[in-house]
């Protein structure tokens, strides 16, 4: 019912004045709502992943590729130790001598990663690889494809990237750059946000 109906249905002005006063108050209050509506958190998923322990990626892409299937906005964040998730290859020239100790330090791709526990110089890992397979679960490699299918965002920390010293051309082509403002930006509006 609009004001100028109501003002035939109510003879004297400080009703009206009421009236008024009342329409006032529920737009305010309207205007509220849609504010703190807006600050509400989306269909998103944020994780960080910060470890380079395959079974600690494994879980963290497992998530992933849940929380995709199921409709969500899924991005990944991958710094320091992470970024070995998404490397493909390793590089050695034109780095500096501590970048190229880095390097050879750490996995040139997934199939280098250790296990977090019992990895006994990588034999923990093969072991791991291994029983996954006779089981048929899918290998980090092919969760991270799947992951990629589904549209998760994989941001790879672009300060973390420099200090290690990896390039851009040693991460997956489709690993996004960013920094801390581009995971807050997607934790802000999360519903769930975990670190890995």
């Amino acid at each position: 019912m609009s004001l100028a109906a109501l003002d035939t249905t109510i003879p004297h002005n400080g009703a009206m004045a009421t009236v008024q006063t009342l329409a006032e108050r529920v737009a305010a209050l309207e205007a509220q709502l849609a504010e703190v509506q807006s600050r509400l958190p989306k269909d998103k998923v944020t994780i960080v992943v910060f470890s380079g322990d395959l079974d600690r990626v494994l879980a963290a892409f497992i998530i992933a590729s849940g929380a995709a299937t199921i409709g969500q906005d899924v991005s990944m964040f991958f710094t320091f130790w992470g970024l070995n998730a998404l490397r493909r290859q390793r590089k050695l020239r034109g780095k500096k001598l501590t970048e190229k100790l880095m390097a050879l330090m750490t996995p040139a791709d997934t199939k280098g990663m250790g296990v977090s526990k019992l990895n006994f110089f990588g034999v923990g890992a093969l072991m791991l690889r291994q029983m996954m397979k006779e089981k048929n679960v899918t290998s980090v490699e092919e969760l991270i494809d799947l992951c990629a299918d589904l549209g998760v965002r994989m941001v790879s920390c672009e300060m973390s990237r420099d200090v290690m010293g990896i390039d851009p051309d040693e991460l997956r082509p489709n690993a996004e750059v960013g920094g801390v403002a581009a995971y807050l930006a997607d934790a802000l509006e999360s519903r769930v946000t975990l670190f890995i």
